[in-house]
């Protein structure tokens, strides 16, 4: 009789056990199936978005593939009896350890996250980083940011640097407004310097007719009359622009019989000043 129990029982331990084995073999595979097809939506949504850059699409998918994963681990273990509480704690504990331990790492990571998703910058664009590096973008990689000045140098930035300063973009935008400073005498004829300037932009290939070109008196030197001229190009044409506007606004003054506008100082001795308060 005691045998037939025996048998009994252990032919219901072995029929529950099957059962939870068949049970949580279909939860991980359900789960792992649901991973792959979270995986692949994500990765085709982010593809397809303008505003996420192709260098960071892998990770998310990655991300949100392994995320269900380990919950359907998870809720494998806990089908067997096995306390999730506590592995979650420990998985818990484990992790709050090793965000402290790479502390300034994941800040670049997370840095170098938004960088990519945001793109403030792109590889290609002229940025200033916190009015102190400046360069072309070379790469955003995941902890460093590589940027190459004027002058060839190579300059890598960590991500959470990057990011935690003012960036200004001098690429982005189409067009670029240039301001240069001219000096005029003020012996020397400022309407006609005016309309010399004006027609020098006026008639200037790279200069844009909108926004109209601008010939403006700004402020008084010691040396003369500052005129401020202001016109708008094409980004890309700005530089070139700029060289040429500093040789043709010199050249064009001196043609309009314009001299040198020198800073000059006139020094008065004790017996000139005297005359000069007598008379």
């Amino acid at each position: 009789m005691s045998d037939s129990v025996s048998k009994a029982i252990l032919e219901s331990q072995a029929y529950g056990f099957a059962i939870t084995l068949l049970i949580a073999a279909v939860i991980l595979i359900v789960g792992w199936w649901v991973s792959k097809w979270v995986g692949s939506m994500v990765r085709r949504a982010a593809t397809s978005s303008p505003r996420i850059d192709a260098t960071i699409v892998p990770i998310l998918s990655s991300t949100a593939v392994w995320a269900i994963r380990v919950f359907t681990l998870v809720a494998v273990l806990a089908r067997f009896g096995v306390q999730t509480a506590s592995i979650i704690a420990v998985l818990g504990a484990a992790g709050l350890a090793i965000g402290l331990a790479l502390q300034n790492t994941l800040q670049n990571i997370a840095a170098g996250v938004m960088l990519l998703a945001l793109r403030p910058m792109r590889a290609g664009e002229y940025v200033s980083v916190g009015g102190v590096n400046e360069g072309t973008v070379e790469e955003i990689g995941l902890f460093m940011t590589r940027l190459t000045q004027f002058d060839g140098i190579a300059i890598s930035l960590p991500n959470s640097t990057v990011w935690g300063a003012n960036l200004i973009n001098y690429s982005r935008n189409p067009t670029r407004r240039l301001d240069l400073e001219a000096q005029v005498r003020y012996d020397d004829d400022l309407d006609a310097a005016v309309e010399s300037l004006k027609a020098l932009i006026n008639d200037h290939p790279l200069v844009s007719k909108e926004p109209a070109p601008m010939v403006m008196v700004m402020g008084y030197r010691d040396n003369g009359v500052s005129i401020n001229v202001r016109v708008w190009t094409d980004n890309s044409k700005y530089w070139e622009l700029r060289w040429d506007l500093l040789y043709k606004i010199r050249k064009t003054l001196v043609g309009a019989g314009m001299g040198a506008a020198v800073p000059v100082r006139e020094l008065q001795g004790p017996v000139v000043a005297k005359e000069r308060q007598q008379g």
